[in-house]
């Protein structure tokens, strides 16, 4: 009796779910009305690219959404929401509309397409074949002048700002892109800091500096989909395919639709953990999974079950490979790996 009262329950809630869904304003804002809709997603994703390469026809393809797709351009002027099942994870993939060469300065509501795209964990840039090369290098210049840089890792640059003393700079490498005096130059008369310890632990560039002083850059995994390879000859087939973060498909015929999928996946890095109540075996459904960002800990486990965890903590132990011992005892700051099995000791 109360197995089925739960199970009404869950059937009602889920019910109240898809109600409000069809109450949703297709538009840009909706990706953050879907998310507040249904905290069961555990990563976002963005596809950005110009129109009529497939974005739509992706969408109603891994996801039960569907978009409206057509032979013409501009046929999706809102952004769609949608849904991919992966791994027991549930990945929200958002259909923007397509965007015009000058985006970031304002044409066709670009602004608000790359902005929208900026809150994502992956960026989805959907490439058409023929024109592959020059369509990546045009969108990640308008990524990039509005602050997305795609595949990179942030600047190893601190800058402390002094009362005085000037700008001190400490490298631990050779600088080759850019000297001292032009250091001193950028941030005392661009940036007008006259008083700064300055760390370099990499070789930097002008603009890797620049973005360290602005302090507004958003560094993103990109994923580039190159679509419609029916069109292309074995040999540029082949190019595609051997480029990193870079996958190759036909959409509307179906081909390498799953490895896409799985390379969405891995770009995303989630980590999946699962918990053992003592005395107990451990349930390994996908289901009763947790997911995590890559690089979370222990204490990022705790929190995801109760927030009073952390203060009751007494210990945990850890099966699965980021131990070397099967189990191992671990504390808070343990970082765990994929698959790995956890088990909360409280005071």
């Amino acid at each position: 009796m109360l197995k089925n009262r739960a199970l009404e329950r869950v059937n009602a809630r889920e019910a109240e779910v898809k109600v409000q869904l069809r109450k949703l304003t297709p538009n840009l804002n909706a990706a953050a009305q879907l998310k507040e809709l249904d905290q069961r997603l555990k990563a976002h994703t963005a596809q950005i690219g110009f129109p009529s390469v497939g974005k739509s026809t992706f969408l109603s393809t891994v996801t039960e959404t569907a978009s409206a797709c057509a032979s013409y351009e501009f046929t999706t002027l809102t952004c769609v929401p949608g849904v991919l099942e992966m791994h027991g994870a549930r990945i929200q993939v958002l259909d923007l509309p397509g965007i015009i060469e000058g985006a970031a300065s304002g044409k066709g509501r670009g602004r608000q397409v790359i902005a929208t795209a900026r809150t994502s964990d992956l960026i989805l840039m959907m490439l058409s074949a023929a024109n592959a090369d020059v369509e990546r290098r045009k969108l990640i210049k308008e990524l990039s002048e509005m602050g997305i840089r795609v595949n990179q890792q942030p600047p190893d640059v601190v800058i402390t700002p002094k009362s005085r003393g000037g700008i001190q700079i400490t490298s631990t490498c050779q600088l080759t892109h850019i000297d001292e005096d032009d250091i001193k130059k950028i941030i005392g008369h661009e940036f007008k800091t006259h008083n700064a310890e300055v760390v370099i632990r990499q070789d930097i560039t002008v603009d890797q500096l620049i973005d360290v002083l602005v302090g507004n850059r958003v560094y993103m995994p990109c994923l580039y989909v190159v679509n419609k390879i029916d069109t292309l000859s074995f040999e540029a087939l082949e190019h595609f395919a051997l480029e990193p973060r870079t996958v190759v498909t036909s959409i509307k015929d179906g081909i390498n639709i799953e490895y896409v999928k799985e390379m969405i996946w891995r770009s995303l890095g989630l980590v999946r953990v699962y918990t053992k109540p003592r005395g107990e075996p451990p349930c390994l459904d996908a289901k009763a999974a947790m997911f995590f960002p890559k690089g979370s800990t222990v204490e990022d486990v705790c929190k995801g079950i109760h927030k009073d965890f952390v203060s009751k903590f007494k210990g945990a132990k850890v099966w699965g490979r980021s131990v070397k011992f099967q189990p191992q005892n671990a504390g808070l700051s343990h970082v765990l790996a994929d698959n790995d099995v956890v088990q909360i000791l409280l005071d």
